[in-house]
Parts: C-alpha cells; sequence; structure tokens
C-alpha cells in the first residue's frame, strides 16, 4: 500500500513571502530525489469564473476556494510524496472575515458555522503548518490589492483561523525562511523514517 503524503502548508495574508518560501523548499525536496506536489492559491481562477474576491468575498466564492483546494491536494496525493499547499483552505475562511470585517457585512450564523466545520474537518491532513507573519515594511508584490487595511485585516482574520483550528503552526516570520526550511526538511525526514 502506498503511503500516505506529508503535507505542508503555508498560510497568511498576500505578499508575505508564502510563494518564495515554498518554491525554495520545493526545490530544495526535489535535490533529494522527493517527489513533490505544489498547490497554488486558486484566487485567481476564483476571480476568472466571476467570483468574487479580497474585499468582496462572499460565501459562495469561500465555498469554491474551499472545495477547489480540496479537489488540488486530494489529487495530489496520486503522485506525490511532499503536497506543499500555497494558502491552505484557512486561508479562505480568514480573507472571508477579513472582507466581511472590511465592509461591515455579515452572513447567516449557519453558513459561516459550515465553513468552519469544512476547515476545521480539512486542516487536521495538514502534518505541518506554517503562518507568515505580516511585516508593513515589505512591499506588495507586483499586481497585488493596494489596499494596506485590508491586507493588515486578512493577516489578522487568517491568524485568528489558524490560531484556532491549527495551533501547532510554526511561525515564518521575514527573515526567518532559513530555519523553517530545515524544520520543514527535518519533518519530513522523520515522517520518512517512521514510515519506513
Amino acid at each position: 500500500m502506498r503511503r500516505i503524503p506529508f503535507r505542508i502548508a503555508v498560510a497568511g495574508t498576500h505578499s508575505t513571502g508564502k510563494t518564495t518560501f515554498l518554491t525554495r523548499l520545493k526545490e530544495l525536496f526535489e535535490l533529494r530525489g522527493v517527489a513533490v506536489a505544489y498547490v497554488h492559491d486558486s484566487a485567481v481562477n476564483a476571480k476568472d469564473k466571476g467570483f468574487p474576491i479580497l474585499a468582496d468575498h462572499t460565501f459562495e466564492s469561500t465555498a469554491w476556494l474551499m472545495a477547489r483546494a480540496i479537489e488540488l491536494e486530494a489529487e495530489a496525493t496520486l503522485a506525490a510524496e511532499v503536497i506543499l499547499v500555497d494558502r491552505p483552505i484557512s486561508d479562505a475562511l480568514g480573507y472571508l472575515l477579513a472582507a466581511l470585517r472590511h465592509t461591515n457585512r455579515s452572513i447567516a450564523p449557519a453558513r459561516a458555522e459550515a465553513l468552519e466545520r469544512i476547515c476545521e474537518a480539512w486542516v487536521s491532513e495538514y502534518d505541518l503548518a506554517f503562518l507568515t507573519v505580516l511585516d508593513p515594511s515589505v512591499e506588495l508584490g507586483a499586481g497585488r490589492d493596494g489596499d494596506a487595511l485590508f491586507r493588515v485585516r486578512a493577516a489578522e482574520e487568517v491568524t485568528r483561523v489558524v490560531d484556532r483550528f491549527m495551533p501547532d503552526r510554526h511561525l515564518l516570520c521575514h527573515g526567518g525562511e532559513e530555519a523553517a526550511l530545515a524544520l520543514a526538511i527535518a519533518a519530513f525526514e522523520d515522517y520518512d523514517r517512521e514510515a519506513s
């Protein structure tokens, strides 16, 4: 029977180094001959389909993002030894909460609870999780949403969701990437030894 892949998730607001970190981590695993799948954020695909994102997030766009992330992560299990997740489903929920707060909107409590249950159930699939820490001195990446207040609110709400559902997460601060890379490699090696 094939072993369950090791999943590493990196959560956080935009332009906090998630993609840069995961790209480097992917290279390190590949240098070791490890089969890696990289599951990216699907917000661009959501926008292309017509779903509102960022400060305009809705229940429907959040549900779609969660379902899409679950689909892509599940599909990645077919061939990968390690799955790197750039924006776990906790981010979708955090961004919705930030959007509701930012625009003074609300959704029905039952709908919010449904999304929370999905998040709580799925995040147990992650073997290792990181949460990026927003450093306002680091400029936004090209083409990113320029609403600084929303970026801060997204960081706050994603942090609340991650702290609630993924309490064993590790903080990934600007300048702390090397230690985080070493931690991720060591965690996989421990997993690999135990599974052998």
